[in-house]
C-alpha cells in the first residue's frame, strides 16, 4: 500500500477561465459582445466531442462499406 495523494481533478480548464473572465468582462460592462460571442468558449468541449464523434462514425462507415465490398 502506498501513502501517494492522487488528485487528479482537473481543474476548470482553460477554456472555462476563458468564458468566466468573459462573462465578468460582460457583466462590468468592459465588453459590448453579443452573449453568443461570450459563451462560445463554453462550447468548445461540445465542439470537439461532436468532431471525434463525427470522425469515429465516419471510420465505421468507412469499415463496413470495406467488409461487404
Amino acid at each position: 500500500m502506498s501513502n501517494k495523494s492522487d488528485n487528479n481533478s482537473g481543474g476548470i480548464g482553460v477554456l472555462g477561465l476563458l468564458g468566466v473572465a468573459f462573462v465578468v468582462l460582460k457583466l462590468t460592462g468592459v465588453i459590448d459582445w453579443s452573449w453568443w460571442l461570450v459563451t462560445l468558449p463554453f462550447w468548445g468541449g461540445v465542439a470537439i466531442a461532436i468532431i471525434i464523434l463525427l470522425i469515429h462514425l465516419f471510420v465505421i462507415g468507412v469499415n463496413e462499406i470495406s467488409k461487404k465490398g
